[in-house]
């Protein structure tokens, strides 16, 4: 979906490499690369072979670009006990996997600081571990009276990646991850405090101000748009669906964006609550302090009201998502999509009372009529969107509602 994008409304060839690769002879980086820039531009739209994946068959000022999905690459070096570039050369040449070495290895053989060096990128470390890269290394270079001097991690590489080079070094016959020390009490550490969803909801029943009903009403908008994004995963790439794949596509995307945005609105409850009952600890000794103290007050009051409206507006934009999962999503989980959309009403009554709540409390009750104008739009929004579902329900679903 992304190299189409960038195709269509960029207007950039785009090819499509390593395991999003169209081509067989494309999963290698470097085919693509072949004659750089100025062969690509000579050959696109003439040979078959350069026919971009998306986007026209011609180079404009941009360029071209590649798009594809690979395992995490390590850059990784090794170092040897002389300075003579050639035995680098000769071990690259062995071990590297366009001359018949390692499968997912790419090496150079180079100087630096007057040292040689085996400089590689470890393309899949499941596939060809590092272990196995440096002992293969370490042997080649015996065959020249050299020895490895040091390695060199360029960086970051996986965790995994590791332990499985310190697995295979020190012969670990029936290891398992759960045998280090780190990942068991990770684990149960996690085991004890349930999850950031326990955690929220112990904060939620600690006995202070904030969170509150905000957060919690965002929480619930989390929730609910979850469950849409879950109907649209549940709907893409199966063959009944397939005149909706285009419209689950666009509702995950702005799914995970809400989602995102809800969970932020959490925090966002929680601290626009704290700033209120700052303002309402800001000193009065004189008319001046007083003065100030007010104006702070109403302020933070105000934006105490406009936070859970924004989290308002979300809540009904789930619905409707909600509503269209299911109205067109994967007819097994619709009343998950249904479970969406009461959840996210939930999260619009949340935030409605808060809104209600913190309006009430200006001084200035003009400031507060457009926000209670909107909730009003927004409930009765909520009503209709609530109407469609719960027909589909019946229509669609067979669900027998009273």
């Amino acid at each position: 979906r992304l190299g189409q994008r960038v195709g269509q409304e960029l207007g950039i060839p785009v090819y499509l490499y390593e395991a999003a690769a169209t081509r067989p002879e494309r999963t290698n980086l470097e085919n693509i690369r072949h004659g750089q820039y100025e062969a690509l531009k000579e050959e696109i739209g003439v040979k078959q072979e350069r026919q971009p994946d998306f986007g026209p068959a011609v180079v404009g000022p941009a360029g071209a670009t590649v798009i594809g999905a690979r395992p995490p690459l390590i850059a990784f070096n090794v170092y040897l006990t002389t300075d003579d570039v050639s035995i680098a050369k000769k071990i690259a040449k062995a071990i590297r996997n366009s001359s018949g070495g390692l499968r997912y290895v790419k090496a150079l053989g180079l100087l630096v600081e007057g040292r040689a060096q085996v400089s590689m990128n470890l393309t899949n470390y499941l596939g060809t571990p590092v272990a196995r890269v440096v002992e293969t290394i370490r042997r080649e270079a015996a065959r020249y009276g050299v020895a490895v001097h040091h390695t060199e991690l360029v960086g970051l590489i996986p965790q995994e990646a590791l332990v499985e080079a310190a697995r295979w070094h020190l012969q670990l016959d029936q290891f398992e991850t759960g045998q280090i020390l780190e990942y068991r009490l990770a684990a149960a550490q996690k085991e004890a405090s349930g999850s950031v969803s326990q955690d929220f909801l112990d904060a939620l029943a600690e006995g202070t101000p904030a969170p509150g009903g905000g957060s919690a009403a965002a929480y619930a908008g989390a929730a609910g748009v979850a469950l849409a994004a879950m109907v649209a995963r549940l709907t893409l790439g199966k063959k009944k669906y397939l005149d909706v794949e285009a419209q689950m596509y666009t509702l995950l995307e702005r799914a995970e964006a809400l989602r995102t945005a809800l969970t932020q609105a959490i925090q966002k409850d929680a601290e626009a609550f704290e700033a209120v009952m700052a303002s309402y600890r800001l000193p009065k000794d004189t008319d001046e302090e007083a003065a100030l103290r007010q104006q702070a007050i109403e302020a933070a009051m105000l934006n105490a009201a406009q936070v859970p409206l924004e989290t308002a507006r979300m809540a009904v934009e789930t619905m409707e998502l909600c509503a269209q999962a299911v109205a067109s999503g994967n007819l097994n989980a619709i009343s998950d999509g249904a479970s969406g959309a009461a959840l996210a009403r939930a999260a619009l009554s949340g935030a409605g009372y808060n809104v209600r709540i913190n309006v009430s409390s200006l001084g200035d009750a003009s400031l507060g009529e457009p926000l209670l104008q909107e909730i009003r739009r927004l409930e009765h929004t909520a009503d209709e969107i609530e109407a469609s579902i719960r027909k589909q329900l019946v229509e669609r679903g067979g669900m027998p509602l009273p």
